[in-house]
C-alpha cells in the first residue's frame, strides 16, 4: 500500500506541473492569432483599436493578468470546457477533440499493441534461438525497417501501393460517399483508409520491440535460476516463457507504457502525409495558427495520458517484479 501511495502521490505532483507548464508554454509564443488575423487585415490598410479589440473578443484571447488566467485555465480543465478553437472557428475544441481522437486510437493504438505483442514475442523467440536463422531473419528485418524515418516509409508506401499500384487510398480516413456511423460497410472503409499510415507505423515501429526484447532477455538466459530450470528438465518453451522472459519483459513494458500513452498524440508525421484527420493532424493546424485553446487542450490530453500510462506500469512492475517495491 505505501508503494502506491508514493507512486500516487508523485502521479499528482507530476501532473500539476505539467498543467502549469502546459499553460506557460503557449503564452511564451510571440505573438497572438489576433495579430495574425490583423496581419491580413492591414494588407487592405490600416486597422483601428477598434477592430482589433472585436476581433479578440471573436477569437476569446485570454485578456487580464496571468494569475487571473491560470485560475480561469484550471476552472476550465475541471468542467472539460476548453473554449472555442481559433483554427476552426466558431467550433468548440471538444467537439474537434472527440471527433479526431477516435481515428487516432484506431489507427495508432491498435497498431502500436500489435507491434508491441508480434515484436516481444519474435525478440523471445530470437532470444532463445540466437544463432540461428530464427535470430538473424527478425534481427536484421527490423533494424533495416526501423532505420528508415516514419516520413521516408510513409512516403514510399504512398507512391507505391497508392498512386502507382491504385491498392490503397492516398489521403483521409474514410471515402467521399461514406456517412459516418456504427456500420459495417463505414468501418471496413476506415479500416481501408487507415492500412496505409498502420502499415507505416507498424514496420518503423516492430524492429525496436524485436531488438530491445532480444538482448534484454540474451543476457537474462545467462542467469543462475534459467540454468537451474533447465537443468531440473522443464520443457524448452516453459524456460522460455515463464522464466526468461517474464523477467525480461520489464524494459519493454516500461516502454509501452510510454508508447501507449503518447498514442493519444497520434503520429504527427503520418497523419500529415496521409492527411488522416488524427490527434497529430490537429496538433499541427493548432501551433500553425497558434491555436491556444485548441494547443492547450491537445496538449494536457497527451500529457495527462502519458502520465496515466506510466503510474499505471508502475505499480503493474511492483506485480510483476516485488523486489521494486522495496
Amino acid at each position: 500500500m505505501s508503494h502506491f501511495l508514493k507512486k500516487l502521490g508523485l502521479f499528482v505532483l507530476t501532473l500539476w506541473a505539467a498543467v502549469t507548464l502546459n499553460f506557460i508554454l503557449p503564452r511564451l509564443m510571440p505573438g497572438t492569432p489576433a495579430d495574425a488575423a490583423l496581419a491580413k487585415l492591414s494588407q487592405n490598410g490600416p486597422v483601428s483599436a477598434a477592430t482589433r479589440t472585436a476581433i479578440e473578443a471573436q477569437l476569446g484571447v485570454p485578456n487580464g493578468n496571468l494569475w487571473d488566467q491560470y485560475v480561469s485555465y484550471l476552472h476550465q480543465i475541471l468542467t472539460l470546457d476548453f473554449g472555442v478553437s481559433y483554427t476552426f472557428f466558431p467550433q468548440s475544441v471538444s467537439s474537434l477533440v472527440s471527433q479526431a481522437l477516435p481515428y487516432t486510437i484506431v489507427l495508432v493504438g491498435v497498431v502500436t499493441i500489435i507491434a508491441f505483442i508480434g515484436g516481444t514475442l519474435l525478440g523471445v523467440l530470437a532470444a532463445w534461438k540466437r544463432g540461428t536463422w530464427l535470430d538473424t531473419l527478425p534481427t536484421l528485418g527490423g533494424s533495416f525497417a526501423s532505420a528508415f524515418p516514419y516520413f521516408w516509409t510513409a512516403l514510399l508506401l504512398l507512391f507505391f501501393l497508392g498512386y502507382v499500384g491504385h491498392l490503397f487510398p492516398t489521403s483521409g480516413a474514410y471515402g467521399v460517399t461514406s456517412t459516418p456511423s456504427f456500420s459495417g460497410p463505414y468501418i471496413l472503409d476506415v479500416l481501408y483508409h487507415a492500412a496505409l499510415p498502420a502499415l507505416t507505423i507498424l514496420i518503423t515501429s516492430l524492429g525496436g520491440w524485436i531488438l530491445g526484447m532480444r538482448n534484454t532477455m540474451i543476457n537474462t538466459l545467462g542467469d543462475d535460476y534459467v540454468t537451474f530450470a533447465e537443468a531440473n528438465g522443464l520443457k524448452s518453451h516453459t524456460v522460455a516463457i515463464r522464466y526468461a522472459a517474464r523477467n525480461a519483459i520489464l524494459p519493454n513494458l516500461t516502454s509501452f507504457g510510454l508508447a501507449l500513452g503518447g498514442v493519444v498524440g497520434g503520429s504527427l508525421l503520418v497523419e500529415s502525409v496521409f492527411g488522416y484527420p488524427g490527434i497529430g493532424y490537429l496538433l499541427l493546424k493548432a501551433v500553425t495558427n497558434q491555436d491556444y485553446p485548441l494547443m492547450q487542450a491537445l496538449f494536457l490530453m497527451i500529457t495527462v495520458s502519458v502520465l496515466v500510462a506510466n503510474f499505471l506500469v508502475d505499480i503493474l512492475y511492483g506485480v510483476l517484479d516485488p523486489r521494486t517495491r522495496r
